[in-house]
């Protein structure tokens, strides 16, 4: 019975993100039209996955991370806002200097927040709409030695791309990562379904 109730879950998790996907691809004009809509829909969700794999050094998220190279589950996320992360979320995003690498830290505050300075020189601000601050969790590396936002500022939720769900450090050190509880509870039925074990070691190796 477990295992039924995470496979719907699960499908109704992938449904949705499939329906995201395509009406995103729609409205952006990438040349999915109504007839063809369905289709792409049904390829997704019956062909698709909702995870993929991400190598990344971590020492800016020990001890979550490991300080060398780590191997991670990471689930889609095509349309974010604050209906799909929550703060301490670790997720993966676009590096705000270079777009064409991605970070994984953790997601500190939204939109609305007041954030407040340890240096009394620096003003208060809020957080505007659909941005949020993230931060490395190392706690050993110096704020302004951090690559996080506070040096490089708040970021838009639309850089991100996914939320970390399972971390392989080694292939003996290895588990789901710990997100907030909304987070791992929506996460829970596509770890059941989706985790390889021997894929991600195999991807580690590599």
């Amino acid at each position: 019975m477990v295992y039924i109730s995470n496979w719907v879950r699960y499908m109704a998790h992938k449904l949705e993100y499939s329906l995201t996907l395509s009406l995103k691809n729609h409205t952006e004009g990438r040349g999915v039209i109504d007839r063809e809509f369905i289709g792409v829909v049904t390829k997704n969700l019956l062909y698709g996955r909702i995870t993929y794999l991400h190598s990344v050094k971590g020492e800016g998220m020990a001890p979550t991370m490991g300080p060398h190279d780590n191997t991670l589950l990471v689930r889609k996320l095509p349309d974010v806002d604050t209906r799909y992360v929550s703060v301490g979320d670790a997720v993966v995003l676009k590096d705000p200097n270079e777009t064409h690498k991605y970070l994984v830290r953790r997601l500190a505050a939204l939109e609305g927040s007041e954030m407040v300075s340890s240096d009394e020189k620096e003003e208060p601000f809020v957080l505007e709409k659909d941005q949020c601050w993230v931060v490395a969790e190392n706690t050993e590396i110096k704020s302004k030695e951090a690559y996080d936002s506070r040096t490089f500022g708040p970021v838009s939720l639309a850089d991100i791309v996914g939320r970390a769900i399972y971390c392989m450090r080694t292939a003996v050190d290895h588990g789901p990562v710990s997100n907030s509880e909304f987070s791992m509870q929506e996460d829970s039925p596509i770890l059941a379904v989706e985790l390889d074990v021997d894929e991600l070691v195999k991807d580690h190796k590599a």
